[in-house]
């Protein structure tokens, strides 16, 4: 009876822990929405929105990087609860904030919960679940990203104030922190068993480990590139390419569809392929995809290397995620991945940035060049990887 009652209990944290991901990608992608609204809401310009974006990053890298600390103070079924209750808090704050400053600071709150989501999830799921559990995870916040979006669109064609939309969302995670709340010891009776939440080592030891600094270059680079993809695709092909804006919509949305099927199809082949080997693999693919958009061939081409591009990043970040803990321990996985998920935040801002003002200097196609510039770092970094020994084994 209790190998049943234990078997139930992992089942629904796992699908808790899914329910978790599909949260973060709600939030996610509805400020590009309302963000029209907002701005004549509170008379702001344009370009307010990066002070928005920035606050957020900024919070979402204090959490995430505190993530080992605070599951190690108050254990990660009181993390996940209280960030998500964050994340409710900052979305009914958005919806009624009356002053600009309050829209800004509930930036704040939101990253510091989505942060801490992130990283809890991201710790647990690397010590608690296999590889195809992980990246079906990781589908799960492709979702969200989805339906956010669509959503808060319906709210606002319908006529309704954007308040509505933020209410709604808001309220779906006060549901999910209700039940963090009631299943709290679950997730800590279940990460003991690892060893994973208390655990004595300090994260500043853990960033004296050559292999972690490593890593943390990989999901750098890893995340701008996807956010390259998501963020410049469509300036690049209407101003650039002569493209309808129609059409290189679609190709946005294609290359999101990509990661999204890439995720669900590599979930079910990664334990038996083998991690090292599918992310070798996919990342010549991503490579690949990349040098097809960056040729400047018909659209048909570069929907062709868009796909390709979307697939082969798919599964890199949660195949990642999931050989931390076998490449450097429980002790030190613990903080790490905190790290990781800090430095994938970094790049996610850093590198389309940084892309964007070379663009500004050299013109926009120097951004599909970049990119291919960028994949091939990756790659040679992702070989290192694997020469160096870790704490398990996998196929290469």
């Amino acid at each position: 009876m209790n190998r049943i009652t234990s078997t139930r209990t992992s089942s629904f944290l796992l699908a808790l822990a899914f329910l978790g991901f599909v949260s973060l990608g709600l939030p996610d992608a509805i400020t590009g929405v309302t963000w029209p609204s907002v701005r004549d809401t509170f008379q702001l310009r344009q370009g307010a929105v990066g002070l928005v974006l920035v606050v957020s990053g900024v919070g979402y890298l204090i959490s995430s990087f505190l993530s080992g600390q605070l599951i190690q103070a108050i254990g990660i079924g009181w993390v996940l609860a209280v960030s998500t209750g964050l994340v409710a808090a900052s979305m009914f704050g958005f919806g009624f904030a009356p002053i600009w400053l309050g829209f800004v600071f509930c930036a704040m709150v939101h990253g510091l919960g989505s942060g801490a989501i992130d990283s809890g999830l991201n710790g647990y799921a690397a010590h608690q679940m296999s590889a195809r559990h992980l990246i079906w995870l990781h589908a799960c916040y492709c979702f969200g990203a989805l339906i956010g979006p669509v959503l808060m669109s319906n709210v606002l064609a319908s006529g309704r104030h954007y308040s509505v939309g933020y209410s709604i969302v808001g309220g779906a995670m006060l549901v999910l922190t209700v039940m963090f709340l009631i299943t709290r010891q679950s997730w800590g009776a279940a990460a003991s068993s690892t060893r994973q939440i208390r655990v004595p080592m300090r994260g500043s030891g853990v960033l004296r480990d050559s292999t972690v600094w490593l890593q943390m270059a990989i999901y750098f680079l890893y995340t701008g590139l996807e956010v390259t993809f998501s963020q410049w695709t469509y300036t690049v092909l209407t101003e650039s390419r002569n493209v309808s804006p129609d059409t290189a919509g679609i190709a946005v949305g294609v290359y999101w569809g990509a990661i999204g099927v890439g995720r669900v199809i590599s979930g079910a082949i990664a334990d038996r392929f083998g991690i090292d080997r599918l992310i070798r693999y996919c990342l010549v693919a991503a490579t690949s995809g990349a040098l097809l958009f960056a040729a400047r061939l018909p659209v048909g081409a570069a929907f062709l290397g868009l796909s390709l591009a979307g697939l082969g990043l798919a599964p890199v970040y949660p195949c990642l995620m999931s050989r931390t803990p076998q490449r450097l321990g429980a002790e030190r996985s613990a903080h790490a991945i905190g790290f990781q998920v800090g430095a994938a935040m970094i790049g996610a801002a850093a590198i389309p940035g940084t892309l964007g003002v070379i663009a500004g200097m050299g013109g926009l196609e120097t951004i599909p060049v970049g990119v291919v510039i960028l994949f091939g770092i990756l790659v040679l970094l992702h070989e290192s990887l694997l020469s160096l020994p870790d704490a398990g084994s996998d196929a290469k």
